[in-house]
C-alpha cells in the first residue's frame, strides 16, 4: 500500500504536468488539460485548491471564444467553483464575465448552457454579484427564461434570484419583463418543488413594485397560479404565495380584493391559518381580513344556500380536528363575501372532484 507521501507526491506530479499542458501553446493540449481539471474537481476540494493556479490560463481559453475550448474552459471553471469561494472570486476578478456574457448569447443551446450556469455558480458568492449586476448579465439571463432550454431557464432563475438580493437590481429586472417567463416556468413545475420556491420568492419581491403587480395581474392566469402553489406548493412557496397576495390587496383593497376572491383563494388562506408557518399564518389572517371587508353594502345570502357553500368548500379541504375551526372561518369570510365571488368558489369546489379535470 502507497504511503500518504507517496500518493500526495503524485498528486503534486499529476498538478504540475496539467499546469504545463493548460498553459501550452496546442489548443488541443489545452482543451484536454481542462477536461483532466474537469474530472479531478469533480467531487474533490483538495484538487479544487490544487488547481486554483489553472484559472488564470482558463479563463484566457474563455477569451479565445472558440467553441470547443470554451465548453472545456467553462465546464472546468464551474467545478473549481463549486464549494470553493476563493475560487468563485478569483474568477470574477481575472476577467471570466466578458467572455461568459458571450456564450450567453450563443446560438449553441449546450455552451449557452454552460455559461447560465457559470454564472449561476459565480453568483452565489456573495462578494461577486455587485460585479455580476453591472455586468450587464441581468437582460441576457431574463432572455434566457425565455427562450433559453429547460436546464438554462433553471439556472438563469436561480441566479437572477441570486442577483435579486442586491435591492437595486430589481428596479434593473421589471422593465426586463420577468414576470411572464416566470410564470410559465412557474406552471411547469411541480408546484412543492425547489424551482417553484425560487420563482415564488422573485415573483413576491417583485410584486412589492406596482408595475410588478399590474404585470402580475395582466398575465393570463397570473393570480390563478399563485392562488395554486398556495394550495399546492411546499411551505415556504405558501408563504411567498401568501405575501404575494396580501401584497396585491394591502395596495390597492378595491382593486385587487375580487381578482383574489374570483381565483378561489379562501380555502387555501384557511388552510394556512392552521397549517402554515408562523409568517404564512399571520399573513393568511391578515389577507382574510381584507378580503372579509369591503366599502360597498352586501347583499344578504338565503340561509340554506350560504350553509351549502360553506360545507361544500370545507369538504374538499384536509384539516382534521382543525376543521371546525376552518368552517368557523369559512362561514364569516363567505357571508360578508359578493355573491359572485361565492358562485365562483362554489364552482371552483365542483370543478376539484369532476372527473374532467386534468391531473
Amino acid at each position: 500500500m502507497a504511503s500518504p507521501e507517496a500518493g500526495l507526491a503524485d498528486d503534486l506530479d499529476e498538478v504540475a504536468k496539467i499546469m504545463d499542458q493548460i498553459m501550452s501553446e496546442d489548443e488541443a493540449c489545452r482543451i484536454a488539460a481542462a477536461r483532466e481539471i474537469r474530472r479531478l474537481t469533480k467531487t474533490s476540494s483538495r484538487h479544487r485548491r490544487q488547481l486554483a493556479g489553472a484559472i488564470v490560463p482558463l479563463v484566457s481559453m474563455l477569451r479565445s471564444l472558440s467553441s470547443d475550448s470554451g465548453e472545456a474552459a467553462i465546464l472546468a471553471l464551474v467545478n473549481l467553483a463549486v464549494k470553493d469561494e476563493r475560487n468563485k472570486t478569483k474568477i470574477v476578478e481575472v476577467g471570466a464575465l466578458e467572455p461568459l456574457l458571450h456564450f450567453l448569447q450563443s446560438t449553441n443551446s449546450s455552451l449557452q448552457e454552460y455559461a447560465t450556469a457559470a454564472l449561476l455558480t459565480l453568483s452565489a458568492s456573495f462578494p461577486n454579484r455587485p460585479s455580476i449586476s453591472t455586468s450587464g448579465a441581468l437582460p441576457l439571463l431574463i432572455k434566457i427564461l425565455v427562450d433559453g432550454n429547460p436546464q438554462a431557464k433553471i439556472d438563469a432563475l436561480m441566479a437572477v434570484y441570486n442577483l435579486s438580493t442586491i435591492s437595486e437590481n430589481l428596479s434593473i429586472i421589471l422593465p426586463l419583463h420577468p414576470i411572464p417567463p416566470l410564470l410559465c416556468l412557474l406552471n411547469s413545475c411541480r408546484k412543492s418543488s425547489k424551482i417553484a420556491e425560487k420563482c415564488s420568492a422573485l415573483l413576491e419581491l417583485l410584486v412589492s413594485f406596482e408595475e410588478g403587480r399590474a404585470a402580475l395581474t395582466a398575465a393570463e392566469g397570473g393570480v390563478l397560479t399563485i392562488v395554486e402553489v398556495l394550495e399546492e406548493g411546499s411551505l415556504r412557496s405558501r408563504e411567498h404565495a401568501v405575501g404575494m397576495l396580501l401584497t396585491l390587496c394591502e395596495s390597492d383593497q378595491c382593486r385587487y380584493r375580487d381578482i383574489i376572491l374570483k381565483e378561489g383563494a379562501i380555502p387555501g388562506l384557511l388552510e394556512l391559518t392552521v397549517q402554515g408557518t408562523p409568517k404564512s399564518q399571520v399573513k393568511s389572517h391578515l389577507l382574510l381580513q381584507l378580503l372579509r371587508s369591503s366599502r360597498s353594502k352586501r347583499s344578504e345570502l338565503q340561509a340554506s344556500t350560504f350553509d351549502s357553500i360553506v360545507c361544500n368548500i370545507v369538504s374538499k379541504m384536509d384539516g382534521g380536528e382543525q376543521m371546525g375551526k376552518a368552517k368557523k372561518m369559512l362561514a364569516d369570510m363567505i357571508k360578508v363575501s359578493m355573491e359572485q365571488s361565492l358562485r365562483h368558489l362554489q364552482q371552483r369546489a365542483f370543478v376539484g372532484n369532476s372527473p374532467n379535470k386534468p391531473p
